[in-house]
């Protein structure tokens, strides 16, 4: 594994911890270094700049930290439990304590890990019975989420938004990407923005852009007694005031991914049935092919990692090119009739 800093490598040590577990798993993501400890879990972010967001100083680091506690607690309420400080005396680091703070993690209790949607569809565990009352849930916090009605959701957020996408994964054109799949999903966004001006307008208008949970995959939705949604999008605004339309397609697109086109339209029809939102589909082969791309965009940003492994990577080229080419999947079928219903 390549060198982790000497912070990471001190937060692989159960004494550094309050509680003292038995032992530590390290998960990271392009942006934080998740440690599992015993029956909690601390998340600390990584000091990166990616233009869309920016964790390079302490200050905002602690500020991101606390905003993810906030809202996160909106969908999964009894596990976000507090932001703790790290500090360091003598080289030595220590959660907690009134020292010299280093840095700021996020203390969460611990899921069961194969009870999250994703391990779950992978096992052929996820029911219709399953997938109605995550749409459930997601209309009562649409329902209450607040709207949006000014700097987001608007046609050209969505532009800027796309073409961000383009600019920072033309990097990856012949590795998780083909020329082929760049330019037709290229194409097909810019044509269906361009033919739909009007619907994106009614959208806004109407109050359909609301403060959303904004990262909307299996992997953050468990299932227990009541269905936790964790890990929204904290970092950006611009993210997470999106169109319901954009959220749901998120998960639709997700279920896809996992071959349950079944599960997918389910969820959809059941959404739509309880929140009576039926324009919501003139969008979704647009939103899907969306959220596709930037899946493939954050994986492909793994690859540029220097602490992530080579074996790993591996793996990660082979996620990266899948989404690419669920997302190049949704251009093609629409690129004759955009905007036509789902």
């Amino acid at each position: 594994m390549p060198d982790l800093p000497p912070l990471v490598q001190a937060l692989l040590n159960p004494n550094t911890y309050p509680e003292k577990p038995f032992k530590i798993e390290l998960i990271q993501t392009q942006i934080s270094f998740v440690f599992l400890a015993g029956d909690y879990v601390y998340k600390v972010k990584k000091a990166v700049d990616f233009g869309f967001l920016d964790f390079t100083t302490l200050e905002k680091r602690r500020f991101y930290c606390q905003q993810e506690l906030l809202l996160n607690r909106r969908l999964c309420r009894d596990i976000y439990l507090d932001v703790v400080p790290i500090t360091q005396v003598h080289g030595k680091f220590t959660i907690g304590g009134e020292e010299k703070i280093v840095e700021y993690a996020v203390k969460m209790r611990r899921l069961p890990q194969d009870s999250t949607m994703d391990k779950l569809l992978k096992a052929r565990q996820v029911t219709p019975k399953m997938v109605d009352r995550v749409a459930q849930k997601l209309v009562e916090f649409h329902r209450q989420a607040q709207t949006i009605s000014k700097g987001f959701g608007h046609l050209e957020t969505a532009r800027l938004n796309i073409k961000e996408n383009f600019t920072q994964t033309r990097k990856y054109v012949g590795d998780t990407i083909s020329h082929g799949t760049y330019e037709r999903v290229q194409n097909y966004n810019r044509s269906f923005m361009d033919k739909n001006a009007r619907l994106f307008d009614k959208r806004v208008k109407g109050g359909r852009v609301k403060d959303c949970h904004g990262d909307l995959r299996a992997a953050h939705i468990c299932f227990g007694n009541e269905i936790c949604i964790f890990d929204c999008i904290e970092f950006n605004d611009q993210f997470r005031y999106i169109d319901v339309a954009s959220e749901i397609a998120f998960l639709a697109m997700d279920l896809e991914f996992y071959d349950c086109p079944e599960l997918a339209k389910r969820f959809i029809d059941t959404y739509v049935e309880l929140s009576g939102d039926q324009e919501l589909r003139q969008l979704l082969d647009f939103y899907k092919c969306y959220r596709a791309y930037v899946r493939g965009k954050a994986e492909s940003f793994k690859l540029d990692d220097p602490l992530i492994t080579g074996d790993e990577k591996g793996m990660i080229s082979g996620v990266a090119r899948r989404y690419f080419l669920l997302a190049d999947s949704y251009a093609t079928r629409s690129s004759d009739s955009p905007g036509r219903p789902a």
